[in-house]
């Protein structure tokens, strides 16, 4: 793996922050993509989408962003979590499933995080927070920022149908998405 954790690392409960999600309909709301267009929210393609949100990656040597990081529950661990759905990339788009990846970081820190990790999403900057006030995600504050807890949206048809929340392991992220896409689609026929 590209980064070394401690291996005593808190896990995050599920505190309720995402049970009002579910069945909500993705209002129309344009975030920039570090594609350099903007995607529109609420006219997502027919069909599964995931959206796995973020609070930030960090530079590699880059000093954290506050001497506690590590100690804040779904801080850390965040370029894990991209690496693990790149990982998986070719098993969710043979589900057929478009994935998105979100922060409230600006496009310009998100194209180097795309350009360093070579991930194959978009990443989408909620630099303004519309998305994550519109739909009331989890978020802490740090060193002055509004930061969005880990957790990952599963939308059909622009309606979310499933949380993870809080986001599973650190290294793992994907696997479960791929798992519960797949039990998805083998209960549809």
């Amino acid at each position: 793996m590209i980064y070394d954790f401690p291996i005593d690392l808190p896990q995050s409960a599920d505190d309720g922050a995402c049970n009002h999600l579910v069945g909500k309909t993705m209002p129309t709301i344009k975030l920039p993509s570090t594609s350099g267009r903007e995607i529109d929210l609420g006219a997502l393609a027919p069909g599964r989408t995931v959206i796995y949100c973020y609070p930030r990656t960090g530079k590699s040597g880059e000093q954290k962003i506050h001497g506690g990081w590590d100690e804040i529950l779904g801080g850390i661990g965040c370029t894990s979590q991209s690496c693990s759905f790149c990982a998986d990339q070719h098993e969710l788009a043979d589900l057929g499933v478009e994935v998105f990846a979100l922060s409230t970081q600006s496009p310009a820190e998100q194209r180097e995080v795309v350009e360093r990790l070579q991930s194959p999403f978009e990443l989408l900057s909620d630099v303004e927070l519309q998305f994550t006030r519109a739909l009331r995600l989890p978020t802490f504050e740090a060193a002055g920022m509004t930061l969005i807890k880990r957790l990952t949206l599963m939308f059909h048809d622009n309606v979310i149908e499933h949380v993870f929340y809080p986001a599973p392991s650190l290294h793992e992220s994907a696997s479960p998405v791929v798992d519960w896409l797949i039990g998805r689609r083998d209960r549809c026929g």
